[in-house]
């Protein structure tokens, strides 16, 4: 029976992932385009400037670093995989019926939430796996594996110190171990970065930049924004809210889950940010708790079912006209849609041995267009200091002590074709807002432009 079950799971998880075959989206085009650049022999952090850690770039490299359906029928896969989990953890809690439910949730969950959170294999959903998987061989009593499994997330999404601590109260007796599977994951991941030439910039890039970017939030009122998406977040997630508070199992495991609840909408809430992915970190524990709950609701299910209604009737209609093709004029994809027409203007003026810089944070363009980057800089945060959750429309950086040294590597270097996806949205982020760009931006002369983007070719370079 179970067999047939995650058969047809994962024939609705690849087709809800098929419907946006032609889209990239935000969190995942960062990724996609630091794997673009190692396919092309550079070096993550050395050669590549990236603030995530590591294998969330390399785990596109696995199918090549490929888009389409390539790339969805990879998502689709590793959200069946997070549902399988999901059904072990809650069956070795209970029995078959509750893991059947808690990878049944799982993934209506993972097709009818914000596309934007739950398509792209981005950070707070690719940790989603080993997530569960820690905390599974933490409550299994496998403490050392439930370490590596947390120092995976941990090369993933830098949130997963809060998994860690997850663990812990899972395998209390066997914290040394706990400690030494995370420790040893590490150390694999600091081997290669040391080895490679890339530590400290490792270093630099995601935990340096990452503390500045933690450490303010574009949001002018964050506890009230905070509490009010919290509690919207809970409120459409109303069905697993309402059977998990059903949840009546004994004592210890009780505490145990609310102890995971509480240090995961923790990791949700740090940085004051409260964006939807964010509560990718919530979803683990909520899932497997509401499990139960809806196996000991019995005849009250269907209270469960209906609050299901919300998500389906909410984002149900959007994969109709994905699936139709009359998504043209979505306003979630507009940028991505003008960023594809731009690369093919550039993909008919390319010619071989031509090297791309991108000014903004549209590094879908590497992806589109094919193009190795000419420099270190994949998107324009270290050359502002300005994050991308709120350069459109804001221009104060959070960090500028190396933003003016980044910026004249980039006068230094000679790329051939320069792609300004920000002028057009925010003036005073412009490149020739910038003294040190100035010069360098006048060797370069206009050949194309979109609605967002403006082409730029190195005039020395032809015509």
């Amino acid at each position: 029976m179970h067999r047939t079950f995650f058969a047809i799971l994962f024939l609705l998880l690849l087709g809800s992932r098929l419907c946006h075959i032609n889209i990239l989206w935000a969190e995942e085009d960062l990724p996609m385009a630091a794997a673009k650049q190692m396919a092309f022999g550079k070096t993550l952090y050395r050669d590549v400037w990236f603030d995530k850690p590591p294998l969330l770039a390399a785990q596109y490299l696995a199918w090549g670093v490929r888009a389409g359906w390539v790339l969805r029928v990879a998502g689709a896969l590793f959200a069946l995989l997070a549902c399988w989990l999901a059904y072990a953890f809650a069956r070795d809690l209970w029995s078959q019926r509750e893991g059947l439910w808690a990878a049944g949730l799982l993934g209506f969950f993972l097709i009818f939430d914000f596309p934007s959170a739950v398509i792209p294999l981005a950070a707070d959903l690719t940790m989603l796996a080993p997530h569960l998987a820690a905390v599974w061989l933490a409550f299994r009593g496998r403490a050392f594996w439930s370490g590596v499994c947390a120092g995976v997330a941990f090369l993933i999404n830098t949130k997963a110190m809060f998994v860690l601590a997850a663990c812990a109260i899972w395998c209390f007796p066997a914290l040394g171990l706990l400690a030494a599977g995370f420790i040893a994951a590490n150390a694999v991941g600091a081997a290669w970065l040391a080895w490679s030439g890339a530590l400290i910039p490792y270093i630099n890039e995601v935990w340096r930049w990452g503390f500045l970017y933690a450490g303010s939030t574009f949001l002018e009122h964050p506890v009230r924004d905070g509490i009010v998406k919290t509690a919207d977040w809970f409120g459409f997630h109303a069905a697993l809210v309402v059977a998990a508070v059903w949840n009546r199992d004994s004592e210890p495991v009780r505490w145990k889950m609310l102890a995971w609840a509480a240090i995961s909408l923790a990791a949700a809430a740090l940085g004051w940010r409260f964006f939807p992915r964010y509560f990718f970190q919530v979803l683990p524990v909520l899932v497997i708790a509401a499990s139960r709950g809806i196996v000991l609701m019995k005849r009250w299910r269907v209270l469960v079912l209906a609050l299901l209604l919300i998500p389906f009737i909410r984002f149900g209609p959007r994969y109709v006209l994905l699936a139709s093709g009359r998504s043209h004029e979505w306003k979630d994809i507009a940028m991505d849609q003008d960023s594809q027409k731009a690369a093919r203007l550039v993909r008919e003026l390319a010619r071989a041995g031509d090297t791309l810089f991108v000014w903004g944070f549209r590094p879908d363009l590497f992806v589109y267009t094919g193009l190795p980057a000419a420099t270190r800089f994949i998107d324009c945060q270290p050359l502002t200091g300005v994050p991308a959750d709120r350069h459109l429309t804001q221009s104060a950086p959070v960090g500028a002590d190396f933003t003016r040294v980044n910026r004249e590597e980039l006068a230094r270097s000679r790329p051939s074709i320069v792609m300004d996806g920000l002028s057009l949205y925010n003036r005073p982020l412009g490149m020739d807002h910038y003294a040190e760009l100035r010069p360098w931006l006048a060797q370069y002369r206009e050949v194309g432009r979109t609605k967002t983007i403006v082409i730029y070719r190195l005039a020395a370079s032809g015509s």
